[in-house]
């Protein structure tokens, strides 16, 4: 018996590297490679930790931080879908839930049913962990476009609606961070890397 939950968990931790060669549209600071998923998680989880002090309520930091460690690793199975890709979001819920079932189930039931758990806790946002976890899922990105002197959205020809639907979210984490994005949203509107409406 123990020697079976070891395999399976041994099993999982292994599946889980596959993280490292989802690729998603964020390219590293510089404007680098394209980062991977594990490195947007790492990247996630660090600063958590580092602005906890910016969220709207008071947080259990460790459950935090393992939400934005494991919150992307349905996209094993299922993909990375683009923050602004209408279509793609339209079916992303199906296939992450497909993955959720196909991933969560290599691990023993108890560990199944807690990183499950933790994952749909993410999904619907209704915990003050899961709302600050999204805080850092969408300033991540919008970071280090930032630091990339917006290029990602100008050779997208983005709106700023974009982004600002997604800083939406972030407030609901974080009204602070939120309003640190506006104005950097609006120095890109001012630059020309995001369209005005």
């Amino acid at each position: 018996m123990e020697a079976d939950r070891l395999a399976r968990q041994l099993s999982f931790a292994l599946e889980i590297d596959k993280e490292k060669q989802v690729l998603r549209q964020t390219r590293l600071l510089g404007y680098g490679r394209r980062e991977n998923d594990a490195e947007h998680a790492w990247h996630m989880t660090v600063m958590a930790y580092l602005l906890r002090e910016y969220a709207n309520e008071r947080i259990d930091l460790a459950r935090t931080m393992i939400m934005t460690l494991t919150h992307d690793l349905v996209e094993i199975y299922a993909g990375d879908t683009y923050a602004y890709d209408v279509q793609g979001r339209e079916t992303a819920h199906a296939r992450e839930q497909e993955a959720a079932d196909r991933l969560f189930s290599l691990l023993p039931d108890d560990q199944a049913r807690d990183l499950r758990d933790l994952w749909e806790e993410f999904e619907r946002n209704d915990t003050p962990e899961a709302r600050f976890a999204h805080a850092m899922d969408n300033v991540q990105p919008m970071m280090l476009n930032d630091a990339n002197g917006g290029r990602d959205w100008r050779a997208r020809e983005l709106p700023r609606s974009a982004p600002a639907s997604r800083n939406e979210m972030t407030r609901l984490g974080s009204t602070r961070l939120a309003e640190y994005f506006d104005d950097v949203l609006d120095a890109h509107v001012a630059a020309g890397n995001l369209r005005d409406e």
